[in-house]
């Protein structure tokens, strides 16, 4: 079944709400590491910032992405 463009774009903002969630939790969590540096977690806690933070900012580009196919359509070849 082919996705209409309203689909799209109620998935663009399903999408952009997980990025906003991502966008607190990552920097949140490197916070966090930082301020306990002397736990033995330091490290894991960090990377995981880290991962959170990059998939946030992969996540905010694919939605973006998926917003605009949903508003101005896919962009034809010639």
């Amino acid at each position: 079944m082919p996705t209409t463009q309203t689909d799209s774009f109620y998935k663009s903002i399903k999408f952009f709400g997980i990025t906003v969630l991502l966008m607190f939790t990552g920097p949140g969590a490197i916070y966090e590491a930082f301020k306990n540096e002397n736990h033995p977690l330091y490290l894991p806690v960090l990377i995981l910032g880290f991962i959170l933070s990059v998939a946030a900012m992969g996540l905010f580009y694919y939605s973006l992405r998926l917003m605009m196919t949903a508003i101005f359509g896919k962009k034809q070849k010639k």
